[in-house]
């Protein structure tokens, strides 16, 4: 029956479906999955590479990980290509609110500007939806620290913790076991690293296959950062999720 009603966008099926964006949605599950905390000093975002070859020159850019604004960052699950794209519109928003009104831009409101983008791509014929879904992790003035989830279809919603890309229901399902409200952005970590560990399809968790970043505030000031690859092994050694035989070899 959905073969009828699938070969664009813009068609409801008799059921009320868009199977395009349904589509979109499973392409994520195949991607890499990355895993957002929200604790009571920070954000903690986690994601799992799937390149991870020799050859492959390593560069300062993340393949997860992106920050948007000073006071804004995201994960990225899905089709990279399509996730740079939007991830670029979000720098330029954030820039002109900046520009007009002198002040960093509301984490809701530009996630909410970026949402509409996604949306405007189910809604006209001859568009594709796009092919990723994000974790927005920021901080601000009005709120605090907070935690977004964004899906192809340009659906939002506000997350404690969220999980997307491969096995996201099973990590889901295991955050809402062991998640607590007054979690701290150490214990937020562990957490993070201890879902990933069971979730992801490797069998053995190392630096090369990670990549954590965090969004908190010091001295006053919003900072987002990446952890080096070091600094990773050491948190995996502590976290217990990996052996020390693992990292020599």
């Amino acid at each position: 029956m959905s073969r009828r009603y699938d070969s664009r966008t813009t068609i409801f099926s008799p059921e009320g479906r868009l199977y395009q964006v349904e589509y979109a949605m499973e392409a994520i599950g195949n991607a890499g999955s990355a895993i957002g905390i929200l604790s009571t000093n920070g954000v903690v975002l986690v994601g799992e590479k799937k390149v991870t070859s020799k050859l492959l020159q390593t560069s300062a850019s993340t393949e997860k990980m992106y920050k948007i604004d000073d006071h804004v960052a995201c994960a990225v699950a899905g089709i990279m290509s399509d996730a740079n794209i939007l991830i670029n519109t979000a720098r330029v928003q954030a820039q002109r609110y900046t520009y007009a009104y002198q002040e960093p831009m509301p984490v809701e409101q530009l996630v909410q500007s970026l949402c509409d983008t996604k949306q405007g791509y189910t809604q006209f014929g001859g568009l594709r939806p796009f092919g990723v879904s994000f974790l927005f992790a920021g901080w601000d003035k009005n709120y605090g620290f907070q935690l977004y989830m964004s899906d192809p279809s340009g659906n939002y919603s506000g997350w404690k913790a969220a999980a997307i890309g491969a096995n996201n229901q099973a990590a889901q399902s295991m955050l809402k076991q062991d998640y607590k409200d007054d979690i701290t952005r150490d214990e937020a970590v562990d957490l993070a690293l201890k879902v990933l560990s069971k979730t992801m399809d490797s069998t053995s968790l190392t630096s090369e296959k990670l990549e954590l970043a965090e969004v908190f505030v010091s001295n006053g000031k919003v900072k987002y950062q990446v952890c080096s690859p070091e600094t990773l092994s050491k948190l995996l050694l502590k976290s217990g999720v990996t052996q020390p035989a693992a990292e020599t070899s």
